[in-house]
């Protein structure tokens, strides 16, 4: 394997990213979110497994709005013209979002209501 190539990788990856914060509104929400439950959760000393289940639970939103954001850029490469297929795919993609978004707040819910209100 060439040297060159894993820097390479991990550069575009970290421009993906970058891209997804700079251009894509949800994003900036849900960045946003996580680093207010980052600070909520280092306050309220989570411990180890709640600190865990908080840091896959913002990975799998932030990821799904990742993929959202590829579905959406590949559906209008593929489809610029409207098309009820291609409202379909990002439709479904948006809803895997909206389900990974809601599941947090459940999660959030469970590891800080009480720590909260006690």
């Amino acid at each position: 394997m060439d040297k060159q190539r894993l820097p390479r990788a991990f550069k575009n990856a970290f421009v993906g990213i970058l891209y997804c914060v700079r251009y894509e509104r949800n994003m900036k929400i849900h960045m946003i979110a996580a680093c207010l439950a980052g600070c909520l959760a280092w306050w309220l000393q989570l411990d180890r497994y709640e600190m865990l289940i908080l840091l896959l639970t913002i990975s799998s939103v932030l990821v799904a709005e990742m993929l959202n954001t590829v579905v959406e850029t590949l559906v209008d490469i593929v489809s610029p013209e409207v098309h009820p297929l291609a409202k379909i795919a990002k439709d479904v993609a948006a809803g895997a979002v909206l389900i990974a978004s809601i599941i947090s707040l459940f999660v959030g819910y469970i590891l800080f209501f009480e720590k909260l209100w006690r």
